[in-house]
């Protein structure tokens, strides 16, 4: 079963609903996935496809969360590799020595909003609630990258950052990166004020008038998706390689979690992408 949401598709299978990119799903050497908040064991506030270690749930719960969606959206358990995020722009490199970290193995790095691999089989884990996922395919070196950016990492152009770390690390073209920009609060429903309006217009490339529309009082709303979008156009990446999801968490929220609409008391959901051995 599958129908789309935004530019994105929902999938179904084995019960649990998940989010994919047509022109990703495209590719055969990858696999990739968004879940939402269906589909799990989780109970009460986190119900019910709760990825999220450390919020209240059960590790028990979480850990048979992953394993039914890995079954669904095709991932091996085995093999995930989660970020440890907190809103900077590290962009780490990993490989089948990592598997487990940040699962049922302990974090060795506290700082990681990025990852990126040229390793079969490795499953690159980021988690979100509002904040945007950033997904890259080099079609030409059979490398990926997932990267996490709230408003904090959008500023700090973590798009450019991970292009910047699949150049050095893997000879990346950006003319051959495919990208995609996942579910997240949009335009419709993201207030900042002028603090956040400075550090955005402060960008290389960034049209205020595209990217931010003035609510008077010194509010905005925030188009995190096209700032992002914008970022990855600047750091080399043709427009044509990237898709908008379009896809609000904040407007979905009875599919997806939303920081916005729950607050702190929620499940968080995962961005999942990995080349297929």
């Amino acid at each position: 079963m599958s129908r789309s949401l935004g530019c994105m598709q929902l999938c179904e299978n084995r019960g649990v609903p998940y989010l994919v990119f047509p022109k990703l799903h495209a590719l055969p050497y990858i696999t990739h996935g968004f879940s939402t908040k269906k589909g799990g064991v989780s109970r009460g506030v986190f119900s019910s496809m709760n990825l999220n270690f450390n919020r209240g749930d059960s590790d028990e719960n979480v850990l048979e969360n992953y394993r039914l969606f890995c079954r669904a959206a095709g991932f091996d358990f085995h093999k995930l590799v989660a970020s440890a995020q907190d809103h900077h722009t590290v962009v780490r490199r990993v490989t089948a020595k990592e598997a487990g970290i940040g699962i049922w193995r302990k974090r060795d790095m506290q700082s990681v909003d990025g990852l990126i691999t040229n390793a079969p089989g490795v499953v690159l884990v980021t988690y979100y609630a509002d904040c945007v996922p950033l997904y890259f395919v080099d079609t030409a070196k059979k490398a990926i990258g997932l990267s996490h950016a709230g408003w904090r990492g959008t500023a700090a152009t973590m798009g450019a950052q991970t292009v910047r770390a699949m150049q050095e690390e893997f000879g990346s073209d950006p003319a051959d990166i495919l990208a995609a920009i996942g579910p997240s609060i949009g335009p419709c429903c993201y207030e900042v004020d002028a603090p956040v309006y400075e550090k955005i217009t402060a960008l290389p490339g960034i049209s205020p008038a595209e990217c931010l529309h003035p609510k008077g009082e010194g509010k905005y709303m925030l188009n995190l998706w096209e700032v992002n979008r914008r970022t990855l156009v600047h750091a080399g990446v043709p427009a044509e390689n990237i898709t908008v999801g379009k896809v609000c968490t904040c407007c979905h929220s009875d599919l997806l979690f939303s920081h916005r609409v729950m607050g702190s008391q929620r499940g968080g959901m995962a961005a999942m992408l990995a080349l297929n051995t």
